[in-house]
């Protein structure tokens, strides 16, 4: 029985993480929001793996949904924004399980675990992108900070700094994103769960500690 579930385990992660590499190249842009800010679903694949599996398996489809992109559509950014997609992702795994599983593993110990990590994964984001993954990307590009934010002024007009930047772009791009990709992957997990496989697959993920 150990070993049915664990191939089954297997299978539905490698079948996620391959939804998930192909959600992550439909991209699409967000209005007044820098160029190499997109929106995805790839995180939704993401959800129900963590919530059906538990956070290995979760973190299992995050790199090879990275892997495939890379392969199959390459980078447009040098690879910062695959780093900073795993990074914030990790973030985003690690702390929504544990407060699932403390506050008994029901919806609305979800959005709970939603509500306290949006925060923590947004500042974290903010973070990451002042001292890490922009002055990365710019270094990538071949261009000075000041100029890589200017760069993408007129996409908005408010943004003229560092400071703006974070607070016009990073921090509403994320609380979108985050939010929808919660909603979407714990909904469709809701609605999936009373299967046979992902109803094992839970219990399996149940008994994590």
């Amino acid at each position: 029985m150990n070993q049915k579930w664990s191939t089954n385990k297997l299978v539905l992660t490698a079948m996620l993480a391959a939804v998930s590499g192909v959600l992550m190249s439909l991209e699409f842009s967000m209005p007044m929001m820098p160029p190499f800010y997109k929106i995805d679903f790839s995180d939704v694949p993401t959800v129900i793996a963590l919530f059906t599996m538990g956070p290995g398996s979760a973190i299992s489809v995050e790199v090879i949904k990275i892997i495939i992109k890379l392969i199959t559509v390459g980078t447009n950014s040098m690879y910062v924004g695959e780093l900073a997609n795993l990074l914030g992702i990790i973030l985003f795994i690690v702390p929504v399980w544990l407060i699932y599983k403390k506050k008994g593993q029901t919806t609305k110990a979800a959005c709970v675990a939603l509500a306290i990590d949006v925060p923590i994964r947004i500042a974290f984001s903010c973070f990451l992108n002042a001292c890490i993954t922009l002055p990365l990307y710019a270094k990538a590009m071949g261009m000075p900070l000041d100029e890589v934010v200017q760069a993408v002024a007129f996409v908005n007009p408010m943004i003229t700094d560092l400071t703006t930047f974070i607070v016009m772009a990073t921090i509403p791009f994320n609380l979108v994103k985050i939010t929808l990709n919660f909603v979407v992957g714990y909904w469709l997990y809701e609605r999936l769960k009373s299967t046979s496989v992902l109803r094992g697959l839970k219990v399996n993920a149940e008994r994590v500690s």
